[in-house]
């Protein structure tokens, strides 16, 4: 890791912590808007059910792509620290802003501003959700075992943290706005950000930051193009015609570096490390046309996460929410719950058996995740049958802002699914792309995982869209204005059938998925004679 300064002071749980409070800070705010939002668009502005949960999801949607603009600027130009502070600025003004839209600004602009400052806070999430994470994961060296073996935990940490302030917000500032004032509740969450960005500004000194080392998609770029130029290159993959790039000139000094160990997949990448004999004639080499060892496999990582990621964009359906809002933060208790026994007594009873040091691998849990959000739209849609039954006993079909005679507690279990199901397959989705992904490029794959929340939204979207076009044809919407003569239960079973083919995609891809191994280049050149005996050439 490139450390700006070299102190051993820095870093480890005394910096993390500070960063940590920055994202209860943030979860805070940013729930504290998202859970209840869907209410302030139908009974302040008076926009429909379902236009409404568009609204929300076009917002949901954006906030969570934009993130993948704002890695790639900490990443390659402004680095972490710097994005984080700028973010969290932007933030705080846009949540002012969104104070004045809902309290003093007359109502008519008032709605325009108000809109203006949501997308303002997509700009800011743009830039702290990829990096606030992976700076705190920085603060953990990963050359000593001790760290390695924190940072795994500190994942299960990070998320409880990022857990108990949703709750907080969605117990709390929802009860403020609903029934004190809309302006009370979106200034306290401007509060709590300006108390977040002085409490990042007070452990500077501790912080163990790493430089921008420019664009990471050049390199991407850089590799495809150079294997393309050699496609018609034959040689067999051995030491002598292999270009280690840096890593061997460092090789022939005191210290060995680390590299990617060489995997077989993608082998028609491999075509950018031959050196021909135009390459051996031009110096210096052309990185067009030549490209080591270490950058083709970290392009490999890259890609081979995109599929993996494709399937897990499970989210599709919780952002559907039926207020009220704060039943949400049922599913923050269950995290608050299950994230430290996981930790605590999980993961030591699974590695006892597996041998695995997190317990199981983290493709497993991503799966159990998905698992259990098929789980939860079952549970959903059975819960849904025997409220529309209730209804009907009672004749309020045609009574849709009528109390049903119904237990809040029967919605539990989905809510408690859910929070299980977040607490495997999120954070074992932010551990894998921090892991798997170049360390260049954490940033990037930290926007990535939080990305596919977005692309459930744009999806859930086009679901719903697709749900009214066809059964408006057929009678009664599924999602219709009246809830008592909707269907909402059919919604969640379309949802789990959905859920379950992802699944099978998701198993085929992980089953062939080879995780990150990390090698000194002699173990490298080991792999490659041992690829050159058993596939000759490429």
């Amino acid at each position: 890791m490139n450390i700006a300064s070299g102190k051993p002071s820095r870093g480890g749980w005394n910096a993390a912590i500070f960063i940590i409070l920055v994202e209860v800070a943030q979860q805070f705010a940013f729930y504290g808007l998202a859970s209840n939002l869907i209410m302030y668009l139908t009974d302040v502005l008076d926009q429909p059910l379902a236009a409404a949960a568009k609204n929300v999801n076009t917002w949901l949607g954006v906030s969570s792509v934009f993130p993948v603009l704002g890695a790639f600027l900490a990443d390659s130009y402004f680095g972490r620290f710097k994005t984080i502070v700028f973010s969290i600025t932007i933030y705080f003004l846009g949540m002012v802003l969104l104070t004045l839209s809902v309290s003093i600004i007359p109502s008519q602009s008032g709605q325009v501003v108000f809109f203006v400052a949501l997308y303002i806070l997509s700009v800011a999430e743009g830039g702290q959700k990829p990096c606030v994470q992976t700076f705190a994961a920085d603060q953990f060296d990963e050359n000593t075992p001790e760290e390695i073996k924190v940072k795994s935990s500190f994942f299960n940490w990070w998320y409880l943290g990022m857990v108990f302030g949703a709750t907080s917000a969605t117990l709390g500032v929802v009860y403020l706005q609903d029934n004190i004032g809309w302006g009370l509740g979106f200034g306290i969450l401007a509060g709590v950000l300006v108390v977040s960005l002085v409490s990042f500004l007070v452990g500077t000194k501790r912080y163990r930051e790493q430089m921008p080392p420019g664009s990471p998609f050049t390199m991407v770029v850089q590799v495809l193009v150079a294997a393309a130029r050699k496609w018609h290159v034959n040689k067999a993959l051995n030491c002598e015609c292999v270009y280690y790039g840096d890593d061997k000139a460092l090789l022939q000094g005191q210290s060995q570096p680390l590299v990617v160990a060489r995997t077989n997949q993608l082998r028609c990448l491999d075509k950018a490390i031959i050196i021909d004999e135009l390459d051996a004639s031009t110096i210096p080499r052309n990185p067009w046309r030549l490209c080591s060892l270490n950058q083709v496999e970290e392009v490999k990582l890259v890609l081979r996460l995109i599929p993996l990621c494709s399937t897990t964009i499970r989210s599709i359906g919780p952002h559907f929410q039926v207020p009220a809002a704060s039943l949400q933060g049922l599913v923050g208790i269950a995290i608050l719950i299950a994230v430290p026994i996981y930790d605590r007594f999980f993961v030591p009873i699974a590695r006892k058996y597996t041998g695995h040091p997190s317990g199981i691998t983290v493709l497993q849990r991503i799966g159990i995740g998905l698992v259990l959000s098929i789980l939860v739209m079952v549970v959903s849609a059975l819960v849904e049958a025997k409220r529309l039954n209730i209804a009907k006993d009672y004749n309020l079909i045609d009574k849709p802002k009528a109390i049903v005679p119904m237990r809040v507690w029967w919605l539990l279990p989905q809510y408690l699914i859910l929070g299980l199901a977040n607490a495997f397959a999120t954070v074992g989705l932010q551990e894998l792309f921090y892991d798997e992904m170049p360390e260049q490029m954490r940033s990037i794959g930290a926007a990535t995982s939080m990305s596919v929340v977005g692309v459930g939204s744009f999806i859930s979207n086009w679901i719903i869209s697709v749900a009214e076009l066809i059964t408006s044809r057929n009678g009664d919407k599924w999602l219709g204005e009246n809830i008592n003569r909707a269907h909402l239960d059919y919604f969640y079973w379309v949802l789990a059938v959905l859920s379950t083919l992802n699944l099978c995609v998701y198993v085929l891809i992980a089953n062939a998925f080879v995780y990150k191994k990390v090698g000194r280049e002699v173990k490298v050149k080991t792999d490659l004679s041992f690829a050159n005996n058993h596939g000759g050439e490429i």
